[in-house]
């Protein structure tokens, strides 16, 4: 099976502070990929390195085979990777449908907002019945759903999602995560980094865990479970 996605010997800097120390990581097509690891291990790093918002220092991403060291962030969107950031990306002052048009007609054209439109509201029904509702005025679970719904109604190569279940009510993130499932079975392939580990686990096929910037262990899903809850208990 080929890499989708490929992060090789990666690491990177913010100034003078190294985040990243030679990690490697694959995402073959159709596969969910857990990224895990405590609270400034370095797992949005990785997010901004395989998305193009962060250059790395050395090493080699390559997205389809295609080496994309370096490359600004609008070549990766257009080779399939799409990045669904940490946190509610909305415009708080225009409404669900306006957030949404907005996106869509940038990449489809006018022609192909309503299309867009349709699968965003089927994907998440709530965001349909709250259609004319200024978006700063949502809940931020119904945030974080409009702003993952801008990317993956896109049918992207590649989805890396960070943190979806940041502050969500657990029926939120149950919501979002069977959304996931459902695009992975539609041949998504999936770059998760998360911090809450159960969800994650349910859903990937590989988990990767970083630890100070670096991959401390990686394998199947299935002997995840063990090596995971023996790096998060507490000391």
């Amino acid at each position: 099976m080929s890499a989708v996605l490929e992060l090789h010997d990666v690491s990177a800097a913010y100034g003078p502070f190294r985040a990243l120390f030679g990690v490697t990581v694959r995402v073959d097509a159709g596969e969910a990929v857990a990224l895990l690891g405590s609270n400034g291990a370095g797992k949005t790093t990785v997010a901004r390195v395989a998305s193009g918002l962060l250059r790395p220092s050395s090493g080699r991403v390559a997205v389809d085979g295609v080496d994309m060291t370096g490359a600004r962030i609008h070549k990766f969107a257009r080779a399939g990777v799409a990045h669904a950031v940490e946190g509610r990306s909305v415009f708080a002052t225009l409404t669900v449908e306006e957030n949404l048009t907005l996106s869509f007609h940038r990449a489809h054209g006018r022609k192909g907002v309503r299309g867009a439109l349709d699968d965003a509201f089927a994907l998440f029904p709530v965001l349909g019945e709250r259609r004319r509702q200024v978006a700063g005025t949502l809940s931020g679970g119904e945030q974080r759903m409009l702003s993952l719904a801008r990317v993956l109604v896109e049918q992207p190569k590649v989805l890396i999602a960070d943190e979806l279940s940041l502050g969500l009510a657990p029926v939120i993130v149950d919501q979002l995560y069977e959304s996931l499932d459902r695009l992975r079975r539609e041949g998504v392939a999936l770059l998760v980094i998360e911090q809450q580990v159960g969800h994650a686990l349910a859903l990937a096929d590989r988990v990767a865990i970083l630890d100070h910037g670096a991959v401390s262990w990686s394998g199947d899903s299935k002997a995840a479970s063990a090596v995971v809850h023996r790096a998060f208990e507490p000391a």
